[in-house]
């Protein structure tokens, strides 16, 4: 089988934890932080796990990360 080709977009965006889950950044913080509310923007500090919806998306774009 040749070698399969991981995506650079995901390789520069997620991380895999060591139980196999894809950590992502919070989404919804570059810019227009004077709308949102205070609240929103202590919930999206730091890295988030993804949904299994959106793993199964992620997944396949990174062969060599399990």
């Amino acid at each position: 089988m040749p070698k399969l080709k991981t995506k650079s977009s995901c390789k520069k965006r997620f991380k895999v934890t060591a139980t196999g889950r894809i950590k992502a950044g919070q989404a919804g913080k570059r810019h227009g932080m004077i709308k949102r509310t205070n609240k929103f923007l202590r919930n999206a500090r730091g890295t988030t796990v993804l949904s299994k919806a959106d793993e199964k998306i992620i997944k396949p774009m990174m062969p060599y990360s399990r």
